[in-house]
């Protein structure tokens, strides 16, 4: 009985995984566009919008993790999270200049309070040998709401242009949010008594050397906004361009259950390798190898990265932390990781715009290299 409700509670997180994306990839694919040539921006601005929106996401994710962890509670957060998120495509429908996205975007980020709780719930219901492949669901689920929100956008872009499509996004993750406060059954704590916080030192040094190689990584892994830029300045039409999106997304949603198996048997620093592997051999192709072929092949590649990556970190950082600071950990990694995003989008912006296409490539190249070279020195529990 117990691991049915444990199932149906994966299942659940699923679906409504798989609404949220369904939702905001509508406008993913054409947002880079929204920004730049609906609303004006530059490509400084753009690295500023998206970098910004992911240290509002790095601080969303540790603070819900700290209160769920202090509080025992997760299912609040989750369905407010999906909440925030809707609302907050409403407001960039209703933007006329790409300043007024700056509040919308803080607000869209913000739903991420969702994902700490949810991770470290799925974490505590799932046993050693399945929770890779629970993490894997949920970035299929994702990914797969991602390719239907991209067909969806690619549909219907030029018959409702930027304002409809936006409202019609913000639709599926209203609904997600009814089904997790409809569905998902959170066990009450045995008394009211609020634990203390996790502290740094409460954490192993394989969880904080893999944060560090986390970072460095994400110092340099800017905003899939610049491969699709990079694919229109090349050449491609911008109807086409949600199609190089659909392509990744695609991608990353057949590998995330493999992919997170495959951690489940080989291990999760194996898996997590081939992902820096995948996305060196990304800047290496938009560097060095110019042809549409080649570009297509280049957002293949970052989709095999997207599906390596995902899941199994969230699985790694889950299995290094403390049992009960399992929310606070996930949330305090994707906190490090978000404020080291944001000067990453924003550096790629500044040295794309001061030096060339190519900047942006290198700069991320070399921190790839030395992230993969401390993960080799992180031991798995």
């Amino acid at each position: 009985m117990v691991r049915n409700k444990s199932k149906k509670t994966v299942r659940t997180f699923a679906v409504a995984s798989f609404l949220n994306d369904l939702g905001s990839d509508m406008i993913y694919p054409i947002w880079p566009l929204f920004v730049t040539t609906f609303l004006g921006a530059n490509m400084a601005a753009l690295g500023f919008i998206d970098g910004l929106g992911e240290a509002i996401v790095s601080i969303s994710k540790a603070a819900s993790g700290y209160l769920s962890d202090r509080m025992r509670k997760r299912k609040i957060f989750i369905w407010i999270g999906y909440i925030l998120a809707s609302l907050s495509r409403v407001g960039y429908a209703v933007s006329v200049a790409w300043q007024h996205l700056i509040p919308f975007r803080i607000l869209d980020r913000a739903g991420k309070v969702r994902s700490a709780p949810r991770d470290a719930m799925v974490a505590d219901l799932s046993t050693k040998k399945e929770r890779g492949k629970n993490f894997g669901l949920l970035r299929a689920m994702d990914n797969l709401g991602a390719v239907g929100g991209i067909i969806i956008c690619i549909l219907f872009f030029k018959l409702l242009g930027y304002k409809r499509l936006l409202l019609l996004a913000s639709i599926p993750s209203a609904i997600a949010a009814l089904l997790i406060l409809l569905m998902v059954k959170e066990k009450k704590p045995s008394d009211i008594k609020i634990y203390k916080g996790l502290s740094f030192k409460d954490l192993n040094k394989d969880f904080k050397l893999y944060l560090l190689s986390s970072s460095f990584f994400a110092l340099g892994s800017f905003s899939y906004s610049f491969l699709l830029i990079f694919a229109k300045e090349f050449g491609f039409k911008i109807t086409f361009v949600p199609v190089l999106y659909l392509i990744f997304t695609a991608t990353a949603s057949v590998f995330s259950i493999p992919f997170g198996s495959l951690s489940d048997k080989m291990g999760r620093k194996f898996v997590l390798m081939l992902s820096l592997i995948f996305w060196a051999l990304v800047c290496l192709g938009f560097i060095f190898v110019h042809s549409y072929t080649s570009i297509l092949f280049t957002f293949v590649l970052y989709g095999l990265h997207k599906g390596a990556l995902d899941p199994v970190q969230q699985t790694l950082v889950s299995e290094l932390a403390p049992v009960k600071y399992r929310a606070s950990s996930l949330g305090g990694f994707q906190m490090v990781i978000g404020l080291c995003a944001f000067p990453a989008s924003l550096l790629a912006g500044i040295f794309w715009y001061k030096i060339g296409l190519a900047a942006p490539f290198y700069f991320s190249l070399a921190l790839t290299i030395l992230a993969a070279i401390m993960l080799l020195f992180v031991k798995e529990h």
